[in-house]
């Protein structure tokens, strides 16, 4: 379904995981009915949010390492730079 970004398996494919006898695999497949519509959308489009989310983790490792030790000008400044230091690493050639 991922590689040819084609949902049309999706419908059943939770029935399938639920039917497996495997607890976690039916928790999943209930989150999977729940979410039909979004889980189809992600399949289905090239877009992701990605970026975001790192940048997102990068901001909470932040905030929890200063907890209680600096000001939002330090904390400012020090994702400014972690978002730096991964755009220049990431256009560098792995060699």
């Amino acid at each position: 379904m991922l590689d040819n970004r084609d949902a049309t398996p999706l419908p059943g494919w939770p029935n399938d995981l639920a039917n497996s006898g495997l607890t976690p695999l039916a928790g999943l497949a209930g989150a999977l009915r729940e979410d039909r519509h979004a889980v189809a959308q992600g399949i289905t489009t090239p877009y992701n949010s990605g970026v975001n989310e790192g940048r997102i983790t990068d901001v909470k490792l932040q905030k929890r390492l200063m907890a209680g030790r600096a000001g939002v000008s330090l904390l400012r400044h020090r994702v400014v730079l972690i978002a730096h230091l991964r755009r220049r690493y990431a256009e560098r050639p792995p060699w």
